[in-house]
């Protein structure tokens, strides 16, 4: 029963951590690696709990620049620049503190295709914490 309490610990966490609750949700995922000796169930928990708490914060900024009088107007600093330069793939950096929250912010602000989106940013979550699994057991 304690391992569901971690998971699901893991995937809360993991969830805050990509909104804009400063969180990072490695030290729970190398703890559970560590400990269980595994790396597919928590790479995958981790993966969904951080892509929905992306998904929420491209949500609400798709939601916010409907708002805004000037919905036409250019994002500006580094994460638009690099976001124009390399498109979609940029969102492969989502997992980078404070320059991945600019580009899902900025993604939903310029209204991306919600499927690209999730596409792009789950496959950059997910190749991260696999890394972080196959480093915590010296398997990379």
């Amino acid at each position: 029963m304690s391992l569901i309490y971690s998971y699901g610990a893991l995937f809360f966490w993991s969830f805050l951590a990509a909104t804009v609750v400063p969180l990072s949700s490695e030290p729970p995922l190398v703890f559970l690696v560590r400990n269980e000796g595994l790396v597919v169930v928590p790479v995958l928990v981790g993966t969904l709990g951080n892509a929905i708490g992306a998904c929420t914060t491209y949500w609400i900024s798709r939601r916010a620049a409907q708002a805004l009088t000037e919905p036409r107007k250019a994002p500006k600093g580094r994460a638009a620049r690099l976001f124009n330069r390399y498109g979609q793939p940029a969102l492969l950096l989502s997992w980078v503190p404070i320059l991945g929250d600019g580009l899902v912010v900025l993604a939903g602000a310029t209204r991306l295709r919600f499927r690209d989106f999730c596409f792009w940013m789950t496959l950059g979550k997910g190749l991260r914490y696999l890394v972080i699994a196959l480093v915590t057991l010296n398997l990379f």
